[in-house]
C-alpha cells in the first residue's frame, strides 16, 4: 500500500471536493437570486419594468446574505471543532479513556491501540469510548496524525474478539495515515454551513406564518408577511437541495476511502478475519434487527462519513450511503461470499493472545515497499504491558500527564556535572517532578537505546492532556535542560524535534505544500544525507561512498561527492531549517528522500541500523510528516519481519 500516493489522492480529492461545493454554493446563490427576483415582481402586482425594477443592491444583498449564512455556519462549526479529534469525539458523547484505567476491556483496547501506534511509529492517539452505543462501530478524527483520536462504541468493546478489535483499529489507523481525517472534518463544517441556510429559511417561515396569522394585520402587512414566508420557504427548499447534493458528494468520496481502509487493515494485520470478522458481526446484528453499526446519538448524521460502518439507516440510505454494502466489503476482503456471524458479548477479555508471545508484533508497511525492500509484516497481539522490559514505574509514568512530563525530563537528564546543572534548572523552575524525573532517569538508563523513542510515543496521549501553558512550560524546560552543557547532542536534537512537532504551537496543523519537486530542495537533501552518512559509516566504508549510495536514489538532484558536507560543518539549526522546508514538500516527492535515507543508513530490511541512525530517521519522518519506513521500524525492540 503506497501511503504517499493515498495522501496525495486525499489532497486532490479535498481540492475537488472544495470545487464541487463551491459549484453547489454558486448554484444555491443563483437559485436564491432568481426566486427572490420572481417574488419581488409578484409582490409588485406582477409588473416587470426591466432591470431597474429592483432596489439598489438587491442582488448583492441576496448574494451576501446567502454566502454569509453558509460561510457563517461553516465557520461556526469549524470553530467548534477547532480542538480537532477531541471535539469530534465529544460531539457523539465520547468519553476519554484514561491511560490508568483498570477496566479489563478498556485495558485491552488501550493495548491494541498502543501496539498499532508502535508498529506504525506514530504518536499514540487518544482513545474515546462511546458508552451509550451498543452497536459495533468506530472512527478516527482530527486535523493531523499528531492530534488524532480513535473512538469506539461500547458494542465494539464487548462484542469483538481481540483479533477483530485489532482489525477495526487497523482500519482506523489507515484513515490516519491516508490523510482522510482532515478532509472528513472539513466536510462536517461545509455541510453544516449549507444546512444553516435551510435552518434560517425555516425560522423565516415560522416568523412569517405567525405574523400572518395575527388578526390585526393590514393588507400591506399581509403582503409583506406573505413574501417573508415565501422567502423562508425558498431558502429552506434551496438549502435542502444544496444539502442533498452535498451529501451525495460526501457519500461518493467516503465509499471509496472505506474500501481502501479495509484493504489496508488486512495488509497491516495480515489477518482478514480481523476486520472481516467485525464486519460479519455487524451484518449478523443487522439481520436480527439489532443495532448493527447504527449510532443513536442525534449528531451521528453529521459524522456518518467518519465511522467504520453505516451510522444511520433509512429509506434514502442507498442514495446517501457513506459506506459500501457490507456484502461487497466482505467479498473484497475474502474474495468470496461469506456468511454473517453472531455477536454475543465476549465473556472473557483476551488481554493476551495465547497463540503468540508478548510483543510478537511487527512494523506495518506504511511507506512504499521499495523504500525499505521488506515483505509485508504482521501486527500480532502483545501482553498486558506493551513494553515488557519497562518497569512498573515507567509503565505508570506513561499513563499520567504529570508523570509523563517527568519521563520527558528523565529522557534528557545526563550524567555527572551535566546532571547537576540540569537538576538546578528543574529546581529553579520549581518543578514538582524533579525527584520523579531523577528516579525515572535511572530506570531509563537501564533500557536498550532503541527503547527511548517508543517510550515517548506511548507517553504522547498523556502529554497531550496537559494544558497549553503546561505544554509550553514543558518545551521551555526541555530546551533549558538541553542547553545546560552548552551543546546539543544528536539524542537531544532527536527528542527536541519530536517534542516540538507533537506538542509545540504547530502541533496538529497541516502545512501547505510549497514544493512539488524534490529538486527544489537540493541543498536540504544533501544536508540530511551528509549527516546520516557520517553516522552510518562502519568498517572500511568511507562517508562519501555511503553518501553516494543514497544519492543514487535521487537522480534528479545530480548529487556528487562534492555535495557531502563535513560533519564539523553540520549545525543542528541548519538541519532544523531543512526539515521545516521539507515539511512543505508534496507527499509524492517524499518517497525518494526516504529511499535515499534508508540506503545511506544501511541495507534495507536488515534491521541492523545503529540506534542513533534509527532515531535520527524517526525524528526526520516526524518532522516532515512522513511514515517511517518499515526497515527502520524493524530496528526497534519487539519487531520482526514476517518471512511469509
Amino acid at each position: 500500500m503506497n501511503f504517499f500516493e493515498q495522501q496525495e489522492q486525499a489532497r486532490r480529492q479535498t481540492r475537488t471536493l472544495l470545487m464541487l461545493f463551491a459549484l453547489a454554493v454558486t448554484a444555491i446563490v443563483l437559485c436564491v437570486n432568481v426566486v427572490a427576483a420572481v417574488l419581488w415582481i409578484l409582490s409588485d402586482g406582477g409588473h416587470f419594468a426591466g432591470p431597474h425594477a429592483y432596489p439598489q443592491y438587491f442582488f448583492f444583498t441576496n448574494t451576501a446574505l446567502t454566502l454569509g449564512l453558509i460561510g457563517g455556519g461553516t465557520l461556526i462549526e469549524l470553530i467548534s471543532l477547532s480542538e480537532g479529534g477531541d471535539a469530534v469525539a465529544r460531539m457523539v458523547g465520547g468519553r476519554l479513556v484514561s491511560g490508568a484505567s483498570s477496566d479489563p476491556q478498556e485495558r485491552r483496547l488501550l493495548n491494541v491501540v498502543e501496539e498499532m501506534a508502535l508498529a506504525s511509529a506514530l504518536a499514540c492517539p487518544k482513545v474515546y469510548l462511546l458508552d451509550q452505543e451498543e452497536s459495533i462501530n468506530a472512527f478516527a478524527a482530527g486535523y493531523h496524525p499528531n492530534e488524532a483520536v480513535v473512538a469506539v462504541t461500547h458494542g465494539t468493546l464487548t462484542r469483538l474478539t481481540r483479533d477483530e478489535l485489532q482489525g477495526v483499529i487497523a482500519h482506523e489507523f489507515s484513515h490516519i495515515l491516508n490523510g482522510d481525517m482532515r478532509m472528513n472534518v472539513h466536510l462536517i463544517g461545509v455541510l453544516s454551513g449549507i444546512q444553516m441556510l435551510s435552518g434560517f429559511g425555516r425560522h423565516l417561515m415560522d416568523f412569517g406564518g405567525r405574523v400572518w396569522a395575527r388578526p390585526e394585520r393590514d393588507e400591506k402587512g399581509s403582503s409583506f408577511q406573505a413574501v417573508l414566508f415565501m422567502a423562508g420557504l425558498v431558502l429552506f427548499v434551496v438549502g435542502y437541495i444544496g444539502l442533498f447534493f452535498g451529501r451525495l458528494i460526501k457519500s461518493a468520496v467516503s465509499r471509496q476511502r472505506e474500501f481502501l481502509a479495509d484493504a489496508s487493515a488486512v495488509q497491516f494485520t495480515r489477518n482478514p478475519d480481523g476486520i472481516g470478522g467485525a464486519l460479519r458481526k455487524i451484518a449478523g446484528l443487522s439481520d436480527r434487527n439489532a443495532p448493527g453499526s447504527q449510532i443513536r446519538h442525534p449528531n451521528a448524521e453529521q459524522l456518518s462519513h467518519l465511522f467504520l460502518g453505516a451510522a444511520r439507516a433509512g429509506l434514502m440510505q442507498g442514495l446517501f450511503a457513506t459506506h459500501p454494502a457490507i456484502t461487497e466489503r466482505l467479498r473484497r476482503i475474502f474474495g468470496r461470499h461469506v456468511s454473517v456471524l453472531d455477536a454475543p458479548v465476549v465473556q472473557q477479555v483476551e488481554l493476551v493472545d495465547p497463540r503468540l508471545p508478548d510483543l510478537a508484533f511487527a512494523p506495518v508497511s506504511f511507506a512504499e515497499a521499495t523504500a525499505a525492500a521488506v515483505s509485508p509484516v504482521v501486527v500480532a497481539a502483545s501482553g498486558t504491558a506493551v513494553l515488557p522490559w519497562a518497569s512498573a514505574d515507567l509503565d505508570s509514568a506513561l499513563r499520567d500527564p504529570h508523570a509523563a512530563r517527568a519521563l520527558v525530563f528523565a529522557l534528557l537528564l545526563g550524567d555527572g556535572l551535566q546532571r547537576t546543572a540540569q537538576r538546578a534548572i528543574l529546581d529553579a523552575c520549581q518543578s514538582p517532578q524533579t525527584a520523579l524525573a531523577c528516579h525515572l532517569a535511572q530506570q531509563v538508563a537501564a533500557l536498550p537505546a532503541t527503547a527511548r523513542l517508543p517510550l515517548l510515543d506511548l507517553a504522547t496521549p498523556a502529554l497531550k492532556q496537559l494544558s497549553l501553558p503546561e505544554r509550553d512550560h514543558l518545551l521551555i524546560t526541555a530546551d533549558a535542560l538541553i542547553a545546560a552543557d552548552q551543546r546539543v547532542t544528536l539524542a537531544e536534537f532527536v527528542l527536541q524535534t519530536i517534542l516540538s512537532r507533537r506538542l509545540g504551537p504547530t502541533a496538529g496543523r497541516s502545512v501547505p505544500v510549497r514544493f512539488d519537486q524534490l529538486g527544489t530542495l537540493r541543498s536540504e537533501v544533501a544536508l540530511l544525507l551528509s549527516l546520516t552518512a557520517h553516522l552510518s559509516v562502519s568498517g572500511d566504508e568511507a562517508p562519501v561512498d555511503v553518501f553516494l549510495r543514497g544519492a543514487a536514489h535521487c537522480p534528479a538532484l545530480s548529487l556528487s561527492a562534492n555535495d557531502l558536507q563535513a560533519i564539523m560543518a553540520i549545525d543542528f539549526d541548519q538541519v532544523r531549517g531543512a526539515l521545516d522546508r521539507l515539511l512543505q514538500l508534496a507527499p509524492l516527492a517524499k518517497p525518494a528522500l526516504l529511499k535515499a535515507l534508508v540506503a545511506v543508513a544501511g541495507e534495507a530490511g536488515t534491521g541492523n541500523f545503529p540506534a542513533a541512525v534509527a532515531d535520527l530517521l524517526r525524528a526526520i519522518c516526524n518532522a516532515i510528516d512522513a511514515p517511517l519506513p518499515p526497515a527502520v521500524v524493524a530496528s526497534y525492540p519487539g519487531f520482526h519481519v514476517n518471512p511469509f
